[in-house]
């Protein structure tokens, strides 16, 4: 029979840099929080941000359960530090929203194409393809190969897990809704990157669009009660904060 709604963090993630915090290049590997959501038939993870060994580890730990136990991987961004340990998912679905797929898809094909096209050329010419050139050759080729197996997220996972579309951070960026009997729960990505971010009311630097980024901080706090944020643990969402975000 199908179970009722539940979610846990597996992964706490981590800036590696957080600007907040007065750093200003990175310290640390950055990675996304990583949240196990469960609800009918399906079995979600989402933003596998640490690597596949440290991962399967974690899921074992606060979950006891193994990768292939997961029907479905969302990524909330395409941001290769919310998706480091996809590749332990086989045999799950892959998705992530299809604004953010469209988006991510081109740019990353013709940045491939052009410089397989210096590869090919350097071999023609006998001039040398560096290997800062052959290391990023390499990095577009994986994501090409991870964007062509993800697919366009449907509108609901589940009967309690709805798509909430969150540009500005990404073009396409995307939370999960939990929609539990007593309180809502927002899986926001770097909407909503940490404790810090959400108490000053500001966005990560970097974003895509800026302002899209700070009404979609704005609708995250209007929708849910409690945040999961991009980089950090489960979030109360203040109550009664009029300010909103600030920059």
């Amino acid at each position: 029979m199908p179970g009722a709604l539940e979610y846990r963090i597996i992964s706490i993630g981590t800036l590696g840099a957080h600007p907040l915090w007065g750093e200003r290049s990175p310290v640390r590997t950055g990675h996304t929080t990583t949240t196990l959501i469960r609800s009918g038939d399906a079995t979600i993870i989402v933003d596998p941000g640490l690597p596949a060994p440290a991962l399967k580890a974690r899921l074992g730990e606060r979950a006891g359960i193994t990768p292939d136990k997961v029907t479905h991987v969302f990524l909330t961004s395409f941001h290769p530090e919310a998706r480091r340990g996809i590749t332990l998912f086989e045999h799950a679905d892959w998705m992530l929203s299809e604004a953010e797929r469209e988006t991510v898809g081109v740019p990353i094909a013709q940045s491939l194409g052009r410089l397989a096209e210096s590869q090919e050329m350097a071999k023609k010419t006998g001039e040398e393809f560096h290997e800062d050139q052959q290391t990023t050759l390499e990095v577009l080729q994986r994501d090409i190969a991870i964007l062509a197996r993800t697919q366009a997220a449907p509108d609901s996972l589940s009967d309690d897990v709805d798509l909430f579309p969150l540009p500005g951070y990404s073009p396409g960026a995307c939370g999960l809704l939990l929609k539990g009997t007593i309180d809502t729960t927002l899986v926001c990505g770097d909407t909503i990157a940490t404790v810090e971010h959400l108490e000053q009311g500001k966005v990560l630097p970097g974003c895509a669009d800026r302002e899209k980024a700070l009404e979609s901080f704005t609708e995250a706090l209007e929708i849910a009660d409690l945040i999961i944020p991009g980089r950090d643990n489960l979030l109360i969402n203040p109550t009664g904060n009029p300010r909103g975000p600030i920059g």
